[in-house]
């Protein structure tokens, strides 16, 4: 056994009697059981890049990249904290709050310039209280890495704070309701107000839908701008889509996305960058 899977090994060993001791103070179980913790050490899917025999390989900056650091504080940290917290222990939807493991607030930079939107957390969200962490989270940190950001420099939220309940008997995530996402938009108007990002990111049409607050199709909106409160609005394919639809040609519909949001921002762009996931002539 390697030195990586000890050392899962023992974070396993030693998580698992925390879940269980936490049982009993939590109106509902923790939903972790040792199969879903391990899936956690799931190998990541191909790397967010032009593929070659080494598409495993970590992404290296092909130029100078001006780090994105913690802005002077104005007071929006005090305001975030504040808020976190009414969100933390939000119950304006009853149903969602007795199938719940715990809110996902959201992660990262507080002063981003970029955040990333979807719909709502899953599973493995749900247990561990943090935004995009399965497969589909993953890729979306890879395609971050190859836009020369990492998780920590940009904002990752949701349209929905609580993973949806499912029905009895019922595995896996269901589509937020249309009175789900409504009731839970405010609290991520709020955060939009108080990290003031430049550009905003949705990944996904019930992520469009529920910013918008009206249906669309993604062939109308996907990678053409659109405005949210006078921020800059991007809809682009959700990573869970380019898991199921591994071509070139989709993969580069999302980066052609991503290459508008980086000119957006003002971003320099590499030859390497403008030439992912273009087919060999």
């Amino acid at each position: 056994m390697s030195a990586t899977s000890d050392g899962f090994q023992e974070a396993l060993d030693a998580t698992l009697p925390i879940l269980q001791s936490m049982t009993k103070n939590l109106r509902v179980k923790p939903k972790a059981t040792r199969t879903s913790l391990e899936n956690l050490r799931i190998s990541l899917p191909a790397s967010f890049e032009k593929p070659t025999k080494t598409a495993e390989k970590t992404i290296k900056p092909s130029h100078p990249v001006t780090p994105v650091v913690s802005g002077k504080d104005d007071g929006r940290l005090a305001k975030l904290e504040i808020l976190k917290k009414s969100i933390l222990t939000c119950t304006r939807c009853p149903h969602l709050v007795t199938s719940r493991t715990q809110v996902v607030y959201g992660v990262g930079n507080p002063f981003a310039e970029l955040l990333f939107v979807g719909e709502a957390p899953g599973e493995e969200e749900d247990l561990r209280g943090e935004p995009f962490i399965g497969k589909a989270g993953q890729l979306l940190t890879k395609i971050i890495g190859a836009m020369e950001y990492t998780r920590d420099d940009i904002f990752i939220a949701n349209i929905l704070k609580c993973r949806p309940d499912m029905p009895g008997g019922e595995s896996g995530n269901r589509k937020p309701k249309p009175a789900e996402m409504s009731t839970c938009l405010p609290w991520l108007t709020q955060q939009i107000e108080l990290i003031k990002p430049k550009v905003i990111v949705a990944l996904g049409l019930t992520a469009v839908e529920g910013l918008l607050g009206e249906p669309c199709t993604m062939r109308d909106v996907r990678g053409k701008w659109l405005d949210y409160h006078g921020v800059p609005l991007m809809p682009t394919y959700h990573p869970a889509y380019l898991l199921r639809n591994q071509t070139l040609a989709e993969k580069r519909k999302v980066w052609e996305d991503m290459l508008l949001v980086l000119e957006k921002l003002g971003r320099a762009i590499s030859t390497k960058q403008q030439g992912y996931f273009l087919e060999k002539a």
